[in-house]
Formats: C-alpha cells, sequence, structure tokens
C-alpha cells in the first residue's frame, strides 16, 4: 500500500513539472488558446483579396449576412448561382433570372473597372439559356439586374454581371430611365448608410410581351426592386418597387410600395434571413424619404 502511494505522489509530481515546463514554453498560454491562435494564423493565411486590393476580413469585407437573399415560393425553376459579386436564381424555362441579390457596400462605389459591354452566356448553368443573338434586333434592352455601376470594385464582378443570367429584356426608356435612376439612388444613398442590401427581378403575369430571339427568352410584363438597411435612428428600414416594363414618366416615389405588399405581388418571402421582429418591422411600412425621393 505505501509502496503504491509513492509512485501516485511520483506521478503527482512529474504531471505538474510537466505543466510548469508547458507554460513556460507557451508563455503561459493554455493549449485551447494555442489552438484558436493556430486556426487565426490559418485563416489570415487563407485570406482573398479583390482587385482593390481591401483585405477580406477588414470591416469593409465582413462576414455576407445573406440578408438580401429571398425564398422563392414556387421552387421550380429555382437553380442558385453564386457569383462574385451577386446571387442569382436562374430559371432555365424562361431563360432569365427569377430574381438577384447582392450587398451593397459604400467601399465598393470607388472601384474605377469599367463595363465592357461583353454579354456572354454564364458558365455555370448547364441547361439551355439566352444567347446575346436572341437580343439583337429585339427592340428591347439587355437590362441588367445587378447593375455593372455597384461592381466596380472588382474586375472578375464586373465581367460576370455581363452574364445573361444577369439580364433580362426590357424596355429601353424604362432601363435608360427610372430603373437606371433608382440604382444611382441606391449608390448615394449607401455612401451615408454604408451597407445596403438589394434584391430585384423580372414579373412574369399575362406574358403580353411573348418571347424573343430563336431560344425565346421570356419578356417580363414588369420589374421588382427591394432595398434594406439599417438606420442609426430608425433600425431596419425597407422600401420595395414595381416599374412596368415600359416608358415610366412618373417619380420613382409613385412606384414605391411596403416589401411586404411587394412580396404579396411577386410570391417572394424577401429579407427572410433578418430576425422575424426586425423583418415584420422593416417591411411593414415605409418612407420615402427615408431614400430621398
Amino acid at each position: 500500500m505505501a509502496e503504491k502511494k509513492k509512485y501516485s505522489l511520483a506521478s503527482g509530481i512529474l504531471l505538474v513539472a510537466l505543466a510548469v515546463l508547458s507554460l513556460i514554453l507557451t508563455d503561459g498560454k493554455d493549449v485551447f488558446q494555442l489552438q484558436r491562435e493556430a486556426t487565426q494564423e490559418e485563416q489570415t493565411e487563407n485570406v482573398v483579396t479583390t482587385d482593390t486590393g481591401l483585405d477580406a476580413t477588414s470591416d469593409n469585407y465582413s462576414t455576407p449576412s445573406n440578408y438580401e437573399i429571398p425564398y422563392l415560393l414556387d421552387n421550380e425553376n429555382n437553380e442558385i448561382i453564386e457569383h462574385m459579386g451577386f446571387t442569382l436564381s436562374y430559371n432555365e424555362k424562361y431563360r432569365i433570372p427569377n430574381w438577384v441579390a447582392y450587398e451593397l457596400k459604400a467601399s465598393e462605389l470607388y472601384g474605377d473597372f469599367d463595363r465592357q459591354d461583353k454579354f456572354t452566356p454564364d458558365p455555370d448553368i448547364k441547361g439551355r439559356q439566352a444567347y446575346d443573338r436572341d437580343y439583337v434586333g429585339s427592340g428591347y434592352d439587355r437590362g441588367h439586374m445587378a447593375p455593372s455601376g455597384d461592381m466596380k470594385w472588382s474586375s472578375q464582378a464586373i465581367k460576370e454581371c455581363f452574364y445573361l443570367s444577369n439580364v433580362c429584356p426590357q424596355n429601353h426608356n424604362l432601363n435608360k430611365g427610372l430603373w437606371n435612376d433608382l440604382e444611382k439612388q441606391i449608390r448615394y444613398e449607401c455612401k451615408y448608410y454604408k451597407t445596403i442590401w438589394v434584391v430585384c427581378g423580372p414579373i412574369i403575369e399575362k406574358n403580353k410581351y411573348g418571347t424573343i430571339g430563336e431560344n425565346k427568352v421570356k419578356v417580363p410584363d414588369a420589374f421588382f426592386k427591394a432595398i434594406l438597411t439599417k438606420s442609426k435612428k430608425k433600425g431596419w428600414i425597407s422600401i420595395g418597387f414595381v416599374f412596368p416594363n415600359e416608358s415610366c414618366n412618373d417619380e420613382l416615389r409613385d412606384y414605391a410600395m411596403t416589401v411586404d405588399e411587394l412580396e404579396e405581388y411577386v410570391g417572394m418571402d424577401l429579407f427572410y434571413n433578418l430576425p422575424d421582429a426586425d423583418q415584420q418591422k422593416a417591411e411593414s411600412k415605409m418612407d420615402p424619404n427615408d431614400w430621398k425621393l
């Protein structure tokens, strides 16, 4: 019995000595702290930077919240594709997106990569899709959903926004008019709000405009756009818009509505990644003055 106690005491002394030695070698850090530091170091080494040279771990490139991603109630023809600057749901039946969504940060407004005006099929789509020749002579513009003006922070992002999966047949006067005005307004407001989440896309109702091209690209009856941000004074705020696919000569505020109303219109649950209480508050009301409309 005494011999067992002797061995037990010796083992204890050995463990204490090893623990002291470990603390000396690790500057007093425990094993878990060392593991955390090793993980952080590995993550830092694997950081991917954009063409702007900004570190992806900086405040300007924080972990995406995915607030912009909607839930499509009709899940048919819903191929989700992620590109550098935006995410889209592709509808192979119509050869256009169901929706396109992206997060816009103030730091991304100052890129100098120019638009290239070269529209190409999306290499990530394996099924049938539109080609540039479908639009030639159609009378419709290649209307961007995620605009090139929001993708100038990266050569890859601006290249991908010219994929035809991000494009719909759009009335020329709408494309160069209120649709473009709203894109500019979002960039303007982003300088103040710092981050804005955007989702937009086509609306197919009666299909009164038919299709274009040999690939029968569906011409939308209208377009929608919803934007979300967080105000220091009001908290989460949002606003929705619907524009008919024709010349729209009124003011932007004349096409505005709450996101709740827009959801009924388009059959999607927008900004559903927000906590329920925040989503309900943000989507149930809108104030055009929040967006300087």
